[in-house]
């Protein structure tokens, strides 16, 4: 087997295991509601407030370009024990007020780990970058999703399924640190240097880039976040909701392979375009079958879970084609921060919406995010990336 193929993956498995933290509270959000007598609002909590710490450790990591000073497979260690940690503190704190601060330092932690990620396997691909690359946001999705198989599988404690889910954050970080290598393409650590922020602001490839990843954000998590809710009404099983969200939410591996072989061989914007324009689609239908025969529902979530990711890896690859080198870390961070920060507001107003309208017109306000994002990718469907699919 080629090296690159390998190290592909090696870290798409360390990817899988260390992103399981980040829907772990989500996955058993129905257990938590009892024992805490939650409320709407702290259910929503539980969520959006991974992703401010997301944004906080990742404007934290672009301003000291920490991505770009320590190799990323350590960086990757770092975010990864520190989020099994926070994760499992969940447990001893047995409360809403330290579940919020210990899922605040899990976000904030796996601003340490996606980014670095992305950034080490483009070291190993110049050609097929957007096959890796939409490799690697499989097994993001893949991770983001087991906690839902986990809470399927029946049986286990809430409490049970969070530590499950930090030793497999562990493992994976521990892989990632023990078993992968820098690629031959991989750029020196870079000097601290805060004019890199102004100079990567102004490239248009990057601000294009960034707008199409903006609307792909606004309904990305939101989705994830709320389908095993959606799920919830559908069917009067848990166990059954919990394995159609993982099943949704997991088809976008598939998905993301897809998009990613063909911005190889055609175009990176026209990819994310095409997979933007079937997610909008179906955001606009999936909520109103809550109430049709259960094959509808599933099916509608399967296809929205399969393209909703599909265009992630994409902008990533723009990013890493057009950024100087040394700073892709940095470059990569600062969307992935500005990106998160709009998932804030998705993820708390579906079930405000879905509460006073129902989910078809919860999951509809998601649509403006994907239509947006398809112009910004008609945008820069020129060349360099509209021909080859690479920088020149």
């Amino acid at each position: 087997m080629p090296p690159e193929r390998k190290e592909l993956i090696g870290l798409a498995v360390a990817l899988v295991l260390a992103m399981s933290t980040w829907f772990s509270t989500a996955a058993v959000l129905g257990q938590l509601r009892v024992d805490w007598a939650l409320s709407d609002t702290q259910a929503s909590w539980l969520t959006i407030v991974v992703q401010i710490g997301f944004v906080v450790g990742a404007v934290v990591s672009s301003a000291t370009n920490l991505a770009d000073r320590i190799p990323p497979l350590r960086l990757i260690l770092i975010g990864s024990t520190g989020a099994a940690a926070a994760n499992a503190a969940i447990v001893a704190l047995d409360g809403f007020e330290g579940a919020l601060a210990a899922r605040f330092l899990t976000g904030a932690f796996l601003a340490l780990v996606y980014p670095p990620a992305l950034k080490s396997m483009s070291g190993w691909f110049v050609k097929g970058r957007g096959f890796a690359l939409g490799v690697m946001i499989a097994a993001l999705t893949v991770g983001s999703a087991l906690p839902h198989l986990i809470n399927a599988l029946g049986g286990l404690q809430w409490e049970s399924t969070l530590l499950a889910a930090s030793a497999l954050t562990l493992a994976g970080g521990l892989i990632a640190d023990r078993r992968c290598v820098p690629g031959p393409h991989a750029a020196r650590s870079a000097p601290f240097d805060p004019q890199q922020i102004g100079r990567i602001l102004r490239q248009r490839d990057f601000r294009l880039a960034s707008a199409g990843y903006f609307g792909h954000m606004w309904e990305l998590y939101a989705m994830w976040a709320w389908v095993a809710a959606f799920y919830g009404d559908v069917f009067s099983s848990t166990r059954v909701a919990s394995l159609a969200a993982f099943a949704a939410i997991g088809a976008g591996a598939g998905g993301s392979i897809y998009a990613g072989l063909m911005s190889d061989r055609r175009s990176r914007p026209g990819a994310a375009a095409l997979a933007m324009k079937w997610s909008a689609g179906l955001a606009l239908i999936t909520g109103f079958l809550v109430d049709a025969p259960w094959p509808l529902p599933v099916a509608a979530g399967l296809i929205w879970g399969f393209w909703v990711v599909a265009d992630s890896a994409q902008f990533s690859a723009i990013v890493t084609e057009s950024c100087d080198p040394r700073y892709v870390g940095t470059a990569l961070t600062m969307q992935l921060a500005a990106g998160f920060v709009l998932t804030v507001f998705t993820i708390f107003l579906v079930p405000v919406v879905r509460d006073a309208a129902g989910w078809g017109l919860a999951f509809g306000l998601l649509v403006p995010g994907p239509v947006l994002g398809a112009w910004a990718m008609h945008r820069l469907e020129r060349p360099p990336f509209a021909v080859t699919g690479t920088a020149p």
